[in-house]
C-alpha cells in the first residue's frame, strides 16, 4: 500500500513578518532568500560589507533596503527577525550586538556552526535565552526531503526498530576563503549536517569514535578533511556511522568521476534507503527514497518529489522559527537543542585527537 509521506515543512499563517538579512554571501543570496522568495516571506533588509554583494543581493532579490554593517541593520526599527549567514568565528560578536535590541527583535535564525567551538555556541545560546530572543540554528539538511521522508517513516514505526543507519559522502565541498584561518575542516562543515541528521532520526548518542586525516587536495592546515565516525546508541543497540570523503579520488586531477551521498536505515521491520541530491547542485537534482517493509512481499516503494535541498529546504529552517513565534512553542532546530550537535562535534574532534570512544553528554553538563 502506498501511503504519503510528510517531507515538507510546516508554513507559518502569517508570512509578512520583517526579516533582516546579514550576509550577502552565497548561502544567503542563492539558497536563503531563492527559498524565501518561493515561499512568500519578508525579507526587508540586508546587511553586508561588500558593497557589491549588498546591493546585488538587493536588487536580485528586491530588498529594500540596504546596510553596509549588521549593526546599522539591527537599528531598523522594522526588523523583527534576523537571518545571520556570517562564517561561525564572527557570529558570537554579532549576537552580542543583537542581543541589545531585544524587544524589537524577536527571533534569530542563525547558520551552522554556531560558532567554532562548543564554548562559543554555549555562549550563543545563554545571551538568548537571556534576551528573550528564541534562537534557531540552520541545520538545514534535516529539511532535505529525503531526510524528512525518513524521519516519518520511522515515526509511523514502519522500519520497526532501527538497527544499522550510515551515510557515505563522496563529495567535493568548495570551501570558502574564511576557512583557511580556522585550523579544521571537514567535521563542523560537513560531518556537522550528517551527525545532527542522526540526532534527528534517533536522538543523542552515548558515544562516538571518529578518526580523520588531511584532504589530500585541500591546501590550507586542518586534520580533518576524510572523516570516519561511528555513533553507539547503549540502550537500544543502534549503530550509527559515516564515510565523510572530500578527497573521494582525484578526479579533480585527471581521474574519472564518481560522487554521490547515499545513506541506509535498516530496522527489524523494514530498510529505506536515499541520495541526496545536493552533490549536482546547480542541476535541480532531487533527493530520493526508496523503502521496503517485512509486509511488502518483496517490493519497493519508490516515493518521488520535484523540490531539492539546494535552494528549496532553507525555507524550512525560518518557518519553523516564525512557527514558533506565532504559537509559543519551541523550535525542533531551537539553539538548545543544537547544543547537542556541537557536543557530538566536540566529542568527535576530541575521539578523533585522542583515538579513544568520547561521549557529547560531558559537554552539555552544566550548560
Amino acid at each position: 500500500m502506498e501511503i504519503e509521506l510528510s517531507y515538507l515543512p510546516v508554513l507559518p499563517r502569517e508570512r509578512s513578518t520583517p526579516i533582516g538579512c546579514i550576509g550577502a554571501g552565497f548561502i544567503m543570496s542563492d539558497c536563503h532568500l531563492v527559498a524565501y522568495r518561493a515561499a512568500d516571506f519578508n525579507p526587508v533588509a540586508i546587511a553586508d560589507p561588500d558593497a557589491a554583494k549588498r546591493t546585488a543581493a538587493a536588487e536580485r532579490h528586491r530588498i529594500p533596503r540596504v546596510y553596509e554593517s549588521a549593526e546599522a541593520l539591527m537599528a531598523d526599527p522594522e526588523v523583527e527577525v534576523l537571518d545571520i549567514a556570517v562564517p561561525p568565528d564572527r557570529l558570537l560578536p554579532v549576537i552580542r550586538q543583537a542581543v541589545q535590541h531585544a524587544g524589537s527583535l524577536r527571533g534569530i535564525l542563525a547558520q551552522k556552526p554556531i560558532g567554532s567551538s562548543f564554548a562559543q555556541a554555549a555562549e550563543i545560546v545563554r545571551l538568548c535565552r537571556e534576551a528573550g530572543i528564541v534562537l534557531a540554528v540552520n541545520q538545514n539538511m534535516r529539511y532535505d526531503q529525503s531526510v524528512r521522508a525518513c524521519k516519518d517513516l520511522l515515526g509511523r514505526g514502519l522500519l520497526g526498530e532501527p538497527v544499522l543507519a550510515t551515510v557515505e559522502m563522496r563529495a567535493i565541498p568548495h570551501w570558502m576563503p574564511w576557512q583557511e584561518s580556522q585550523g579544521w575542516c571537514t567535521l563542523r562543515i560537513m560531518s556537522i549536517h550528517h551527525l545532527d541528521t542522526f540526532r534527528y532520526w534517533f536522538g543523542d548518542p552515548d558515544r562516538i569514535y571518529a578518526s580523520v586525516r588531511p584532504d589530500p587536495r585541500t591546501r590550507f592546515s586542518h586534520s580533518d578533511g576524510i572523516c570516519l565516525y561511528i555513533l553507539e546508541y547503549d540502550q537500544s543497540g543502534l549503530r550509527a556511522s559515516a564515510w565523510d570523503d572530500v578527497w573521494t579520488g582525484p578526479s579533480r586531477e585527471g581521474a574519472g568521476e564518481d560522487i554521490s551521498i547515499r545513506w541506509r536505515v535498516e530496522g527489524t521491520k523494514g530498510m529505506a534507503r536515499g541520495t541526496i541530491g545536493w552533490p549536482r547542485y546547480p542541476d535541480r537534482a532531487p533527493s530520493t527514497l526508496d523503502y521496503t517493509t517485512v509486509k511488502d512481499q518483496g517490493a519497493w516503494h519508490q516515493p518521488r518529489w520535484k523540490e531539492v535541498w539546494f535552494p528549496d529546504a532553507f525555507a524550512g529552517p525560518m518557518a519553523e522559527l516564525l512557527v514558533a513565534l506565532e504559537t509559543g512553542k519551541a523550535p525542533a532546530l531551537s539553539g538548545e537543542d543544537n547544543l547537542g550537535t556541537m557536543a557530538l562535534v566536540e566529542a568527535a574532534y576530541e575521539s578523533a585527537e585522542t583515538h579513544a570512544p568520547v561521549s557529547p553528554h560531558k559537554f552539555l553538563e552544566g550548560v
